[in-house]
């Protein structure tokens, strides 16, 4: 049986199926290096688990490499480019690797996590001279087979390393968007193309592909769809990529929607942006007037997709019903078939009610972290319903509100404070760029609000922000201070690891910052500690 890629060759010989700033190639040569990458970890002792992880930036080396995999009946371990020695041999020795893909940037760094980790075997591409220990990328192709190969491997599913915003990263298979265990990897690829991105040819890939969201691109390449691929996100090379190659798809965050719009406006008139067909946005909340200035300029073709590394996509909402129910992230998507809140002890709450939100599977499978059995415990409301530690309601029609995370959840007096509300308001501020809102000691109340504030342009001030909450929250949710920076120290996409700004504020008196208080459960009073930087309020 051929595959896809050798079936687009035969088809389309000349077609750009991948592409970067570098090069662009057909799919005859994406055919060719994909099984030859296959052929040579087929050569391997991979061990039982198959796993062999990726260390690069965007590239189209990246993206074949991750394919190959796929194609070995392997399992891919995407890796951020940013870790440091040391935290990639965590993930190469908590994954047990057994061969690792590397960039011409990151050839010393996954060398030496190779090293401490014991991965026997580690290839990188256009790497630079010196790099004796790791096998050039053309040389390992050219030992191998271009052959196809064999139609009924297993298929095995990608291992992502959660971001670690709230704790080691762990690692995770989806629910969503894996291979069914017994399927072959010819069954999975050809599923891929009842993926919503590929139900167009022409995607753009702008995040990193060591998110669960870029790496959609791969998977559109295994199942025979043309995917451009940018190195970084540049907004204005978003745009021009946009037009010249009549991108019809992409995925990105509430980030780059903001980079966007920052851009001038005659700027953003020179591009003409209506190729686009599907633009889905995922990572963080948008805020919604952020989502309607995009609409405005893109149109209808907005589509907000929640979940999560450990489950993939659980709900998504199109432009229209978003409109008509702003705030939802939608409907849950197949696998999953029911969203429901529950209470701290489990109990299933009515529609509209606040609670932890928690999902069902249709076959009845729950996340799993890896090495981590209490976490994965955590996660088990009962046998066939997990929760990701989000907090908010489902409506009566089914749509699915978030209002909070657990763990970023402040107890201030006995009461829950949700700080996305708080910083939605902020956010409407126009010197606020952007805001972390999170809980620090206070030595009656247990908890106080503190934002943590990047000004837009201006120079806001604590009165000036205090006043704008007032007209927006009750008092009781207005910050009692303030703290301004030039950086909250986002990742590439759009997360924020909040347990990182509370933790001074939490260590100074030697008390443990909450990390997952109970939903109905005070916290404890520790005494209060502030940066000298911070600038308190009498609200």
């Amino acid at each position: 049986m051929a595959t896809v890629h050798r079936e687009r060759a035969l088809a389309a010989p000349g077609e750009v199926a991948l592409r970067d700033s570098r090069t662009e190639l057909s799919w005859t040569d994406v055919d060719r290096v994909v099984n030859r990458v296959a052929d040579g970890l087929h050569g391997l002792d991979l061990g039982p688990d198959r796993r062999v992880a990726v260390f690069a930036r965007n590239s189209v080396e990246t993206v074949l490499a991750h394919v190959g995999i796929v194609h070995a009946g392997c399992s891919p371990v995407p890796t951020s480019f940013h870790l440091t020695a040391p935290e990639l041999a965590y993930i190469l020795t908590d994954s047990r690797a057994a061969a690792l893909f590397v960039g011409p940037e990151n050839a010393a760094v996954g060398y030496e996590a190779a090293r401490r980790a014991g991965v026997p075997v580690v290839v990188g591409w256009r790497c630079p001279d010196g790099d004796g220990d790791v096998v050039p990328w053309d040389r390992w192709l050219a030992a191998a087979s271009d052959d196809d190969p064999p139609a009924d491997v297993p298929a095995l599913p990608f291992l992502s390393y959660t971001s670690g915003t709230t704790g080691t990263p762990k690692g995770v298979n989806a629910l969503a968007g894996s291979p069914v265990p017994g399927t072959t990897v010819d069954e999975y690829v050809r599923s891929l193309r009842t993926l919503p991105l590929a139900q167009w040819p022409g995607h753009l890939v702008v995040g990193p592909l060591h998110h669960t969201g870029p790496l959609a691109g791969v998977r559109l390449v295994a199942c025979g769809l043309p995917v451009t691929v940018l190195e970084k996100f540049d907004a204005e090379a978003v745009l021009a990529t946009v037009a010249r190659y009549r991108i019809a798809t992409t995925l990105m965050v509430p980030t780059h929607f903001h980079r966007l719009l920052a851009l001038p406006g005659d700027v953003r008139a020179r591009y003409d942006v209506g190729s686009l067909r599907l633009v889905t946005h995922t990572g963080a909340t948008c805020p919604p007037d952020v989502k309607r200035a995009m609409i405005d300029w893109f149109g209808p073709v907005l589509f907000d997709s929640y979940g999560g590394s450990e489950s993939g996509p659980l709900c998504g909402i199109s432009t229209e019903d978003w409109l008509e129910r702003p705030g939802s992230v939608g409907r849950v998507r197949p696998p999953f078939v029911r969203a429901v809140a529950v209470a701290a002890d489990g109990t299933e709450l009515p529609p509209g009610a606040v609670g932890r939100l928690a999902f069902e599977e249709r076959d009845g499978r729950s996340v799993a972290y890896l090495n981590a059995e209490q976490k994965t415990s955590e996660a088990l409301i009962r046998p066939g319903l997990f929760t990701l530690g989000d907090i908010g309601y489902v409506d009566a029609d089914g749509f699915v509100f978030i209002t909070d995370r657990a763990t970023d959840m402040i107890i201030s007096g006995g009461v829950n404070i949700y700080p996305a509300e708080i910083e939605h308001v902020l956010l409407a501020h126009p010197d606020v760029a952007d805001v972390a809102v999170i809980g620090v000691p206070d030595p009656e109340m247990g908890e106080s609000v503190l934002a943590v504030v990047v000004p837009r342009g201006g120079a806001p001030t604590a009165a000036d922000l205090v006043a704008h909450c007032r007209t927006a929250l009750a008092g009781y949710k207005v910050p009692r201070a303030f703290e301004f920076r030039d950086d909250l120290g986002r990742t590439a996409m759009g997360k924020l690891a909040k347990r990182l700004l509370r933790e001074p504020y939490w260590t100074a008196r030697a008390q443990p910052s909450p990390s997952s208080p109970p939903l109905s459960s005070p916290a404890d009073s520790p005494a209060t500690a502030v940066p000298s930087s911070t600038s308190w309020t009498s609200s």
